[in-house]
């Protein structure tokens, strides 16, 4: 197999039959839009990853602020401080305050959003390597651009969240 150049391909189904040079570039440029998607995704993950943690360290750090004063009373107290820096100021949380009904859903939706987003990612990478496959060196152009347009901008995203 050898990449070829031409107007003529049929890229991962058969409805979608390339046959003239208008084809070529209406597919160049959806094959470009699916590969900055797969990028802004990736990047999208990890966003969506950081907003959840440092959501779950504010519900922490309140749970803290709600038990401190019950916490610091009761010296025979056997929970874990909130990190492991050994500290003597650091109030202490109950284990059972962090495990609430509402903390428990919030946990299985992001859970949920990020299985869907790593679904969405898997299915648009092995669509842009099939279409790849096709050896066509066009729509192989098309998706080494759309990745460096993709990166671009979505990296950028990222210096603004300072992840």
């Amino acid at each position: 197999m050898h990449f070829y150049f031409s107007d003529k391909v049929t890229l991962l189904f058969e409805f979608w039959d390339v046959s003239n040079v208008s084809g070529m570039a209406l597919s160049l440029l959806v094959v470009l839009l699916m590969a900055v998607l797969y990028e802004v995704i990736k990047v999208g993950k990890a966003v969506f990853h950081h907003d959840m943690r440092s959501l779950k360290m504010s519900a922490s750090w309140e749970a803290v602020g709600e038990s401190e004063t019950s916490s610091l009373d009761s010296e025979t107290s056997h929970h874990a401080p909130i990190n492991s820096a050994p500290s003597s100021h650091l109030p202490v949380i109950p284990e059972s305050s962090l495990q609430t009904p509402a903390r428990k859903s919030r946990w299985f939706l992001y859970h949920v959003c990020q299985s869907a987003f790593h679904l969405l990612q898997v299915v648009l990478g092995y669509m842009l390597m099939l279409c790849v496959m096709s050896y066509n060196t066009w729509i192989f152009l098309g998706v080494l651009v759309g990745a460096g347009v993709g990166y671009y901008i979505s990296y950028s995203i990222l210096a603004l969240h300072r992840i």
